[in-house]
């Protein structure tokens, strides 16, 4: 991928008064825009900070799916929630200092847990939007594997740090 021509992302926003807005992209539908209710905007619109936490979201769950698929790994279930913490930052201003992702991987198969962790640390390290962001993102994993009555297998990982090596004896 050396001689890898650059790919762009096109993104247009129209102002719809006050501090609300449409986002389009071609080929995409719209989405209504503000800024969070804390901040003067429109309840109920996708706002700057929830856009920034979801497509770290995002990219760490296409990420995590496409090192699955190239490995094999069969996955009854994928989910992951992410929570973003916005604080302000003496002589920066407002940012989002950390992301907290609680990726929910269930496996077919109970001899796969320990590969779905290797995968999910790899997936960690691999996320294009988490390594371009100065954002610490956070994986706190849940893995287990799917079976009548589902119920978690022994926990696999404990919590992990983007940037950072793993740390298997932290909180």
């Amino acid at each position: 991928m050396k001689d890898q021509a650059p790919f762009f992302y096109e993104t247009e926003v129209e102002w719809k008064g006050e501090r609300r807005g449409d986002l389009r992209s071609p080929d995409l539908p719209p989405l209504a825009v503000s800024a969070p209710p804390e901040f003067q905007g429109q309840q109920g619109a996708w706002t700057p900070e929830h856009l920034y936490v979801a497509s770290v979201n995002v990219c760490f769950m296409t990420t995590f799916l496409a090192i699955a698929e190239n490995s094999k790994l069969e996955i009854a279930s994928f989910s992951a929630s992410a929570k973003g913490k916005l604080e302000k930052v003496e002589e920066a201003g407002f940012q989002i200092t950390e992301i907290v992702l609680y990726p929910r991987v269930v496996v077919r198969s109970s001899r796969d847990l320990d590969r779905a962790a290797r995968i999910l640390e790899k997936a960690e390290k691999s996320c294009l939007v988490s390594n371009s962001i100065k954002t610490v993102v956070k994986v706190q994993p849940e893995v287990f594997c799917e079976q009548v009555p589902a119920s978690p297998c022994p926990p696999v990982l404990k919590p992990i740090t983007l940037n950072e090596s793993w740390d298997y004896d932290g909180d």
